[in-house]
């Protein structure tokens, strides 16, 4: 559910709208774990702004520990949605949003300006994070999520030691 501008918009996620925003979520997780990061994974908590915004990501983090809007807002986007939502977003202040659309990420992050298109995230915690490696390893798991964990494991130990 989203409210934005004087609109409610109510989505009703789909069997593939879950199972990708899970894996996109499963990985990540195991991207922390592997490296150390603390963070605390918020779903799709409620994000409010009194009367100005409300959504509900896919997905969400905060890095180091809990904070009331979460530092980055997932969204798969299937049949409904697009990056308007960024607007409910810069109104809530979420510093970084990601958006899985068509086997891709992209990614938008918040400056004075509002959100601006990047390549790769912004948020320190993430900055070393292999991008095609995590897409492959998404798309991967939709015949096996064993064998897309295994590779993306291999794959960010892999990269942590050539750092």
């Amino acid at each position: 559910m989203f409210y934005y501008d004087g609109t409610i918009e109510i989505l009703m996620p789909g069997q593939e709208h879950e199972f990708f925003k899970s894996i996109i979520a499963f990985l990540l997780e195991i991207y922390f774990v592997e490296q150390g990061i603390e963070f605390y994974p918020t779903g799709s908590m409620d994000q409010e702004r009194e009367g100005q915004a409300f959504a509900q990501a896919d997905e969400s983090y905060c890095m180091g520990g809990v904070k009331p809007i979460p530092d980055l807002s997932i969204e798969v986007i299937f049949t409904s949605g697009n990056t308007t939502k960024l607007n409910r977003y810069r109104a809530l202040g979420v510093p970084e949003v990601w958006f899985w659309e068509d086997g891709l990420l992209s990614f938008y992050h918040l400056d004075r300006n509002g959100y601006r298109r990047v390549y790769r995230s912004e948020i320190p915690e993430l900055a070393n994070l292999d991008i095609p490696l995590l897409c492959r390893c998404v798309l991967m798991a939709e015949t096996s999520r064993l064998e897309a964990a295994r590779v993306f494991r291999q794959g960010v130990h892999q990269s942590s030691q050539a750092v």
